[in-house]
């Protein structure tokens, strides 16, 4: 649940703190009060984009934090752990938003956060509904996503997009290499000549750093044997070769060890100074020996030399260059001799990927249509406790042909488009009047319909989604008198599965909250500012009489509004 949220310096809000109860949480205030600014906030935290406009002004920043508690699900440590936050803190879940002039900045558990990884923690938690969003109704993509999110089909919706990428990915590379088939064509012959340069070379990694080692020891050969020659003679052999002159020394130490043991240490070192001589003697004796005056050798790496160089200018500057336009024009070439088979070999690879395509769509079609006469059911159900008991929902599935479609049933021979969800295209059908059949939900429902059938649906959706929190802003928008009544019963009723939070401008959903707050815009110092207010049980009866009668409050609406206090009471 929302345990509590707090804001600082956003829009007209100073500063404020609300602590939410785990049902019904009713928030009402005079238009223009602010409600929306608030609702504005909680979508920060929500991972929304931010204006930095949103800053009170006269202050630097805007800090809005959210505080959740019960959130220790499997779902929410997955995303903690995928996203390296730390799952210490659960069952509590801290989402916080600073926002300055130069941006904003999230956090999770105190840990900074993408607004991605805001939205995906935040998406296991709570639900927003605005008050324009029942206009989503409206739209037919909002229906297969009420549909899907209804049946939990989300993992089989999933697996279909999956699919349905594996099928675009292998039509567009033989689409692409269908495109190239008379670039390779045209290109073979220049491939095949500058295969058989390269190759006539043959150059390998690496070569050019070792035929530059070796011509520079062949071109300095002489060099190489005089010095050697005259090192080994002056350490070795001359008449006061170094060698012999350690020999002596270490022999005039062990002399003298014999004396006094403090020469002991030292007649070692001398030895190890003696057999580095020594091996660095033979070193140079055996390099001498070896040295090779080989001019045919010089000359076959001057010329080997210049082949490289040769095709370093003419493809690419540098030996990797050569090798990597060796490796790309041989695919080309490879590719140009064998087209018809490459393009068999994708056809064959594409159809079983539309096989597999088509069993996918098959099952969630099929998934679909159970799920829609459930909800079917569960729909009128509920529209029947919110006023509207003759009515007909329907939820009616299509398919589009296409010739090149990629799906095709077992059961048809036509080819079907696969959409980005799916092979389904699904509508609401609705009918609220005895003996009118339905109709598409768009053409007849009017503004107070749309909200109660998104409030059913929502209804329904909670009582199977895990989403443990629901915030409605305003979703009573065009109904009042018993409708209202009836819809204010449904989310009390919905609160018992669910927190919910609404704000709401009806006095028969007012007077049912477990916890009310008014929000209130004020003057001070010269400041415009909103400010929010928990009330206590005579003041949420004095609120809802406001929402009855207006800012003149009668005994009447007082003794109304207490009334319907006590018929909320009584229902629980």
């Amino acid at each position: 649940m929302l345990q509590s949220l707090s804001v600082q310096d956003y829009a007209l809000i100073k500063e404020l703190e609300m602590e939410f109860e785990s049902g019904l949480n009713i928030i009402t205030g005079a238009t223009g009060a602010g409600k929306s600014i608030l609702i504005g906030a909680l979508r920060m935290i929500l991972g929304e984009r931010a204006n930095t406009d949103v800053v009170r002004e006269g202050t630097s920043k805007a800090v809005v934090e959210g505080i959740f508690d019960d959130a220790d699900t499997e779902r929410i440590r997955a995303v903690l752990r995928e996203n390296e936050i730390p799952t210490d803190p659960l069952p509590r879940v801290i989402l916080r938003r600073r926002i300055t002039e130069r941006g904003s900045r999230g956090f999770v558990n105190d840990t900074p956060a993408t607004l991605d990884v805001m939205r995906a923690v935040a998406g296991e938690l709570i639900d927003l509904h605005g008050q324009h969003e029942h206009q989503s109704l409206l739209h037919t993509e909002t229906h297969l996503r009420l549909l899907d999110s209804f049946g939990g089909l989300s993992g089989l919706v999933e697996s279909y997009r999956d699919q349905r990428s594996r099928v675009a990915e292998l039509v567009e590379e033989r689409e692409a290499l269908a495109a190239r088939e008379r670039e390779l064509r045209q290109q073979k012959e220049l491939y095949e000549f500058q295969i058989e340069e390269i190759d006539a070379v043959d150059p390998q990694p690496g070569e050019e750093d070792e035929l530059r080692a070796e011509q520079r020891v062949l071109e300095n050969a002489e060099h190489l044997y005089a010095s050697t020659k005259e090192l080994y003679e002056r350490l070795f052999e001359s008449e006061n070769a170094l060698h012999d002159q350690l020999v002596i020394s270490r022999n005039d130490l062990q002399d003298l060890a014999r004396i006094d043991d403090a020469f002991e240490e030292h007649v070692d070192e001398i030895e190890s100074a003696r057999i580095i001589v020594s091996e660095l003697a033979n070193f140079l004796q055996d390099y001498n020996a070896h040295v090779e005056f080989d001019p045919e050798r010089l000359q076959d790496i001057r010329e080997r030399t210049t082949e490289i160089e040769k095709l370093k200018r003419k493809y690419g500057g540098s030996l990797e260059a050569v090798l990597e336009h060796r490796r790309e024009i041989g695919e080309k070439y490879e590719l140009a001799q064998d087209f018809e088979g490459n393009l068999e070999r994708l056809d064959a690879q594409i159809d079983e990927a539309k096989a597999d395509l088509t069993d996918v769509a098959q099952r969630l079609s099929q998934k679909r249509r159970e799920v829609a006469t459930r909800i079917e059911d569960a729909i009128l159900e509920e529209l029947g406790t919110l006023g509207m008991p003759n009515s007909q929902f329907e939820v009616r599935f299509t398919r589009q042909e296409d010739p090149d479609g990629w799906i095709q049933p077992d059961d048809a021979d036509a080819h079907y488009r696969a959409f980005q969800k799916g092979m389904d295209q699904v509508e609401f059908f609705i009918s609220t009047n005895v003996g009118v059949s339905p109709m598409p939900l768009a053409e007849v429902a009017s503004g107070g319909e749309i909200s109660r059938i998104m409030l059913a649906l929502k209804t329904i959706l909670a009582k199977s989604e895990r989403l443990p929190i629901l915030v409605f802003d305003e979703i009573d928008v065009g109904i009042s008198g018993n409708m209202a009544r009836r819809v204010g019963e449904s989310m009390h009723d919905l609160a018992r599965y669910h927190q919910i939070v609404t704000i709401t401008h009806l006095p028969q959903i007012a007077a049912l909250g477990d916890c009310h707050f008014k929000v209130e815009k004020i003057v001070e110092d010269g400041t415009t500012k909103t400010t929010i207010h928990r009330l206590d049980e005579d003041e949420q009866a004095t609120q809802v009489a406001s929402l009855i009668s207006g800012e003149d409050i009668t005994d009447a609406a007082l003794a109304s509004a207490r009334e319907l206090m006590a018929a909320g009471e009584r229902d629980e």
